[in-house]
C-alpha cells in the first residue's frame, strides 16, 4: 500500500464531521461564538465590551463595534510590545504582516497559538481532506509537496516574537514531521532575498519527487519557469512525472491558469483555490466542478456580512472562473449587518470576522457573494475599494494618491484623470502596471515622473515593494499619456459624464482600460 492510501483513512472522520456544513451552519456558527467570547471574556477587550454578559448574537452586537485596522491598531502595537490579555488570552508572539491601511505602509495582523491551530492550520488539514476524499486515486503522499513561503524578522526584538509574512510564520512553526514530506528546507524557504529564494527552491526541488503544490499563483509561476531553466525540459512533468495538484490563493488564478495548463500538459492535474489570508483561513474549493468555495463554519472564526449598495458594484464587472471579479466594487458599504443565517444569495457582502487573534467585527476588506446557502458557498466579488491585487501587491487608491501627489511635487507635473490596471504575466513571467494619465501639464520627463511614482509606491505599500524587488516578479510601471480630453469623452460615450460618475482609478481587469485606450488611438 501507498503511503497515501495509508494516510487517506485518517481524514475520514473530518470527512464526516464537515458534512454538518450542509445542514447545520447556524448552529455551527453560534457554537464558534460562544466558544470566542467564552476564551476572551477575562481580556482587556472582552472585559470593556462584555463579553461575559453577552447571551448571544444580539448582545454581542449591541456591545461590540465594527473595527477596521485603525480602531485595533493601538491595541495591536500594545500586544507586538509584549503587552498580554488585550485582545486575546495570553501574549501573542507572532504578527503577520500585510498591506498597508489609508495611514500605514503595513497592517501587523496578531496570529495566536490558538488562530494558528483552530484557524490558518486547521484551514490547511481540511485543503488536503477535500481533495483526498474528491480522487481516490491520488498519491499525493508517495512524494513532497513544493510549498512556497515567505520570510519573517523580529519584532520589536522581543526573544521569539516574530512578524512577517504569514507563510513564514506558518512554516516557522510547522510540525516537524511536515518538513519530511515538503520542500525546500527551511532555510532556503525563509530566505528574505526572492532572487537568491527562486533559484535555491528551483534545485533543490528538480531532483525531488514532488507531487504537489502550494502558493500564491505568480509566486509559484516565477519559481518553475527558474526551474524549467535549470532543468532544459519543456513541460513540467518532464521533471516531476507524478504531480498531480497545484494548491492556490492569494490572488485571481484566471490570469495564470493558461499559463500553467501550457507548463502542465498532464491530464491528471487538478487545480484547488483557497481563500485563505493574513487574517485567517476561510474557504475551500471542495466541489472541482464548481468555482464557488465552501466557507468554512467550524474554524476559530465567527462570521458576519455588510450589504454592499447595489450601485456600488461597477457596472459590466463579472465573475471570473477563479471566483474573483474582473473588477471590484468601488462604492459605499455601510448596509444592513446580518449573521450568516442572514444572508442571500446573489446579493454582495462586505466580510467581517471575529477571530481567535484578537480580531473583533473586523472588516476584512473583500466582498463576497453566496451561490449557495445550503451549504453556504460563496466566491470573492471584490474589495470594498478600488485597488489593484493582479500579483499579491494589493495596491489601494490611498496609495496611488500618495505616489502621484508626489511625483507631480517632483516634477511639478499636474494630474487631470488617471486609472491604471496589471499587464499580465508573459511567458517569461514578467508584469507590470499600466498607467493611463491625462495630464493638465505633462512632465518633461515622462520616464523620470514614472520613476518617482514607482519608487513613492514601494514606500508607501510594503507588498508593492515586495513585489517590484529586483524586477523579479513586478517589472517598473509603464505610463502611457492620455490626449486632452480623453477620460471625458470616455464616460460620454458611456452616458457618464458628469453626476456622481468617476472614472476607474484602479482595477483588476483590464477592461476599461483598453476601452481609453482604444479611443485614446482613434481620436488623435
Amino acid at each position: 500500500m501507498s503511503l497515501t492510501g495509508i494516510v487517506r483513512p485518517l481524514f475520514a472522520k473530518r470527512w464526516r464531521e464537515l458534512e454538518k456544513h450542509n445542514t447545520q451552519g447556524e448552529q455551527l456558527q453560534r457554537e464558534v461564538l460562544v466558544r470566542l467570547l467564552g476564551k476572551a471574556k477575562d481580556t482587556e477587550y472582552g472585559r470593556e465590551h462584555l463579553f461575559a454578559a453577552t447571551k448571544g448574537y444580539d448582545d454581542f452586537v449591541r456591545n461590540n463595534p465594527v473595527n477596521t485596522y485603525e480602531e485595533l491598531k493601538g491595541d495591536i502595537d500594545r500586544m507586538r510590545q509584549g503587552e498580554t490579555d488585550v485582545l486575546w488570552p495570553g501574549r501573542v508572539k507572532w504578527y503577520a504582516k500585510s498591506s498597508g491601511t489609508t495611514n500605514d505602509k503595513s497592517k501587523f495582523i496578531p496570529v495566536s497559538p490558538d488562530g494558528l491551530k483552530h484557524l490558518h492550520y486547521k484551514g490547511g488539514t481540511d485543503v488536503v481532506a477535500l481533495y483526498l476524499r474528491n480522487n481516490p486515486q491520488s498519491r499525493m503522499f508517495d512524494g513532497k509537496g513544493l510549498i512556497l513561503g515567505g520570510s519573517h524578522a523580529p519584532n520589536y526584538n522581543l526573544p521569539g516574537s516574530l512578524v512577517g509574512d504569514l507563510s513564514a510564520i506558518l512554516i516557522e512553526n510547522i510540525n516537524p514531521v511536515v518538513n519530511l514530506i515538503r520542500v525546500p528546507s527551511k532555510q532556503t524557504a525563509l530566505l528574505s532575498d526572492f532572487e537568491v529564494k527562486r533559484d535555491r527552491i528551483a534545485r533543490e526541488a528538480m531532483t525531488k519527487n514532488v507531487t504537489n503544490l502550494s502558493g500564491v499563483p505568480s509566486w509559484m509561476l516565477s519559481v518553475l519557469n527558474r526551474m524549467m531553466e535549470l532543468s532544459g525540459k519543456t513541460h513540467l512533468e518532464e521533471v516531476w512525472p507524478n504531480i498531480e495538484v497545484f494548491f492556490h490563493g492569494g490572488v485571481a488564478f484566471t490570469p495564470y491558469r493558461e499559463q500553467y495548463e501550457k507548463l502542465i500538459t498532464s491530464p491528471r492535474m487538478h487545480y484547488m483555490e483557497t481563500y485563505n489570508a493574513s487574517e485567517g483561513f476561510f474557504g475551500i474549493q471542495d466541489d472541482p466542478s464548481d468555482k464557488s468555495m465552501l466557507l468554512m463554519l467550524d474554524y476559530d472564526v465567527f462570521y458576519e456580512f455588510e450589504e454592499v449598495a447595489p450601485h456600488s458594484a461597477p457596472e459590466g464587472a463579472t465573475i471570473a472562473p477563479s471566483g474573483k471579479t474582473n473588477e471590484a466594487p468601488s462604492g459605499a458599504v455601510g448596509g444592513a449587518i446580518v449573521p450568516l443565517w442572514g444572508v442571500e444569495t446573489g446579493k454582495n457582502y462586505a466580510m467581517l470576522i471575529s477571530t481567535s487573534c484578537g480580531l473583533w467585527r473586523y472588516k476584512i476588506g473583500d466582498t463576497v457573494r453566496f451561490t449557495s446557502t445550503n451549504p453556504y458557498k460563496f466566491v470573492i466579488s471584490g474589495r470594498t475599494k478600488s485597488f489593484i491585487n493582479a500579483f499579491g501587491e494589493e495596491l489601494i487608491v490611498d496609495n496611488a494618491e500618495q505616489g502621484l501627489k508626489y511625483a507631480c511635487e517632483k516634477t511639478g507635473a499636474q494630474v487631470l484623470e488617471y486609472t491604471a490596471a496589471p499587464v499580465f504575466m508573459d511567458q517569461n513571467a514578467k508584469c507590470r502596471h499600466q498607467w493611463l494619465i491625462e495630464f493638465s501639464k505633462a512632465p518633461e520627463s515622462l520616464e523620470r515622473f514614472a520613476d518617482i511614482l514607482d519608487r513613492k509606491l514601494q514606500e508607501v505599500n510594503s507588498d508593492y515593494e515586495a513585489k517590484r524587488f529586483k524586477d523579479i516578479t513586478l517589472q517598473s510601471l509603464e505610463i502611457i499619456p492620455a490626449r486632452q480630453g480623453l477620460f471625458n469623452d470616455w464616460l460620454k460615450s458611456k452616458g457618464k459624464l458628469g453626476g456622481q460618475h468617476k472614472v476607474p482609478r484602479l482595477s483588476n481587469s483590464r477592461e476599461h482600460i483598453e476601452q481609453l485606450l482604444l479611443l485614446n488611438v482613434k481620436m488623435q
